[in-house]
């Protein structure tokens, strides 16, 4: 291995839909660094071995997307706030000889949320929020983080929702999936982080017409673009938030601490992605 190149990879299973490739290797273009990103498909059971492996393989870090969130966590030495909040890891980087792990989703998404949303934060209102897997667990770290007050989950499996209440503590409350039309009427920010709205899903089927028009709806699916949710809430006058912003800033910490540059998502690294996404 040529010492002056770093590499790094995504790792999962399966992997080759992951967009991170193209996400790293326009920002190793763009800022002319000699570097590799590459993906790597590692079975369920084999990622703890693999990130104890980095240095032999010659990696400086890799990303960690489904199903491996929870095992790379486990099987770190060193685990940041953001991971031990979530508990789960997307990021892994070498430092000291130890293995290291963060959690960027949650920065991902509240920075996307500031840019694509400014004063979001303004009204004394409650977040709802849909899902209870590991993007949710992140998001609501965020949303506890910046000082929200209450955050309200809507799941179809109610237990998983009384796990994270659970977790997370009394600023978190349950609500029925039966009665989501209600949870979210006096809602800031509505947020979907299920795969409801995704190619070859169902749609989210919610009612919004309780919801406040200065209320803000999100949507971490990506493709498409434009879920009904977020079309449905367009045409009702809400600001919306897509999902691939949330997938765009999640790497820059990786990007930061592997090669060392702290990159910019820019509109040209989003048209990038946006063509791929309308190409599929």
């Amino acid at each position: 291995m040529n010492s002056e190149v770093k590499q790094a990879c995504v790792i999962g299973w399966p992997i080759e839909q992951s967009r991170s490739p193209l996400i790293h290797g326009h920002w190793l273009k763009t800022y002319g660094i000699a570097g590799r990103y590459d993906r790597v498909a590692v079975p369920p059971g084999e990622a703890a071995a693999f990130i104890h492996s980095l240095e032999a393989r010659g990696l400086e870090g890799c990303n960690v997307t489904a199903p491996h969130k929870q095992a790379v966590f486990e099987a770190a030495d060193w685990r940041d706030p953001s991971a031990e909040a979530v508990g789960a890891a997307n990021t892994v980087w070498r430092e000291g000889g130890k293995v290291c792990v963060a959690n960027t989703d949650t920065y991902g998404f509240m920075t996307h949320l500031a840019q694509s949303a400014p004063g979001w934060d303004k009204r004394d209102a409650p977040v709802a929020l849909f899902g209870a897997g590991g993007a949710a667990r992140a998001i609501v770290y965020g949303f506890l983080d910046a000082g929200v007050e209450r955050v309200r989950l809507i799941n179809r499996t109610p237990e998983r929702a009384e796990a994270l209440v659970a977790h997370f503590g009394s600023r978190v409350e349950s609500c029925a999936w039966s009665d989501r039309a209600r949870g979210v009427s006096d809602a800031g920010v509505v947020v979907n982080t299920t795969t409801l709205g995704m190619i070859g899903n169902a749609p989210l089927d919610l009612d919004l017409s309780a919801l406040d028009r200065d209320a803000i709806v999100a949507d971490i699916v990506y493709v498409p673009l434009e879920t009904p949710l977020l079309s449905g809430a367009r045409a009702r006058g809400h600001r919306t938030v897509d999902g691939l912003g949330m997938l765009l800033h999640q790497a820059v910490p990786g990007f930061a601490r592997w090669f060392g540059v702290r990159p910019e998502v820019t509109q040209a690294l989003r048209d990038i992605l946006v063509a791929d996404i309308e190409r599929k």
